[in-house]
This record gives C-alpha cells, sequence and structure tokens, in this order.
C-alpha cells in the first residue's frame, strides 16, 4: 500500500487527521504498514501492544479466553471498522486481556501503538477518538453478556441467526455449528441439538454442503420476543 493510500484511508478513518501537524502524518505513515492475516490467524494474545488496526477486507473475532480454554465472543469486526483493543498502551485503562482471531483471510493496516500513543499526549482529539471508539464497543460487549445470563439458548440462537442473515443479505448462514457455538460462547453439542429442534419445526433447514436455510423467518422472530 503506498503512501497516497494510507493518506486516503487515514483521511476517512480518522476524523482527527486534518488537525495533525505535516509532521506527525509522516510518522503515523511511517508508523504504519499492510499484513494480510490467513483465517485462523492470532492476531493479539492480549499480553502485547499490537496498535491500531484497520480491517480493509475480511473479518476479525475479539473474545475472552477462559484458563480452561472457554472462549466468549465480545465481538466482530469487519471492512471500514477500527479495532482499538489491540493497541492497550494506547487505553491503559483497559486491564483484561484481549484475544483476536482472523476469522478469514483479512487484509488489514496497523499503525504502530507507539506513534498513536504518542500523538494521543499531544492532540487531546486523538485520545478522545480512540476512547469513542472503545465506548462505542462497550455496548456491543454488554449485548452479549446479556444474552448469556439472562436469555435462553433458543433466543440466542434465533437472534444470531437473525444477525447473520441481515448482515449478509442473505437467508442462507455458512457457518459449521463449531464457529456458531465459538461465537456464542457455548458448546458445539447444544449448538447442533437446538438447529435440530429448528429443523424439526420446519424454521431452518441445515446441511454441510448448503450451510443453515431459514425457511420460516417469521417463527424465528417470535422466537427472539
Amino acid at each position: 500500500m503506498n503512501d497516497k493510500e494510507l493518506i486516503e484511508l487515514f483521511e476517512k478513518s480518522f476524523p482527527f487527521w486534518a488537525q495533525m501537524s505535516s509532521a506527525d502524518r509522516e510518522t503515523f505513515i511511517r508508523s504504519s504498514h499492510s499484513v494480510s492475516f490467513k483465517k485462523g490467524t492470532n492476531i493479539h494474545d492480549g499480553n502485547e501492544c499490537t496498535g491500531i488496526i484497520l480491517i480493509k477486507s475480511g473479518s476479525l473475532r475479539l473474545y475472552l479466553l477462559s484458563e480452561d480454554g472457554k472462549e466468549v465472543t465480545l465481538y466482530r469486526l469487519f471492512p471500514g471498522d477500527i479495532c482499538i483493543l489491540s493497541a492497550s498502551c494506547v487505553l491503559q485503562t483497559i486491564t483484561f486481556d484481549v484475544f483476536i482471531d482472523s476469522d478469514e483471510d483479512s487484509e488489514c493496516v496497523v499503525v504502530g501503538s507507539c506513534a498513536y500513543e504518542d500523538l494521543s499526549l499531544r492532540l487531546p482529539e486523538a485520545k478522545i477518538f480512540a476512547l469513542e471508539v472503545a465506548v462505542s464497543r462497550f455496548s456491543d460487549v454488554m449485548w452479549v453478556m446479556q444474552q448469556i445470563l439472562f436469555m435462553s439458548m433458543d433466543k440466542r440462537l434465533a437472534i444470531f441467526l437473525l444477525d447473520e442473515t441481515a448482515k449478509n443479505g442473505s437467508d442462507t448462514v455458512k457457518l459449521t455449528h463449531e464457529q456458531i457455538a465459538r461465537y456464542m460462547g457455548s458448546a458445539r453439542e447444544v449448538i447442533s441439538r437446538m438447529l435440530k429442534y429448528f429443523a424439526s419445526e420446519g424454521i431452518i433447514s441445515s446441511s454441510r454442503s448448503e450451510g443453515i436455510k431459514i425457511l420460516d423467518k417469521k417463527r424465528l422472530r417470535e422466537l427472539t420476543i
């Protein structure tokens, strides 16, 4: 990615770009690099300050990992999104470990954490932007916690399937039972059993080759109430 393309991306992604000095812009560009991540690659294991990640294509998944290896997906990021939690040194009030994987083959731009941290000390708008991005994702995290703590599995799964179809613009969800379980913080056996029930009720059809097809969206929506 050349400097011109980086500048265009930064102008679109960072609202404070116009307020940066030419020296800061040059530092930002020198501290940034394009990275390709293969599907399943661990990008951030919570122990290092990876930097600010801008997603150009593909998707990333942020999750918590328990001592016994259980994962709870917090949210996913898609093209045009910015990952701030990968730069824990910029947001020093973040004291928990967040893990980040590439959910599919992804193209990203990583802005060096030192460059961003240094800028945020001198330009309040950069610090405020980082906080605003983090806070905007906090509601996503609270929604996940609410589902896990207070919702039945059939309701959670119905919400998940509807969200996926809305996101993809298709009535077919091409995810494995294992992937859905990982996203929902559940066990594959539980997801498979619930999908089998949905299929027996004529709400969905499911096959390895075609994925999960929504047959009765009205009834699926009724499950979310």
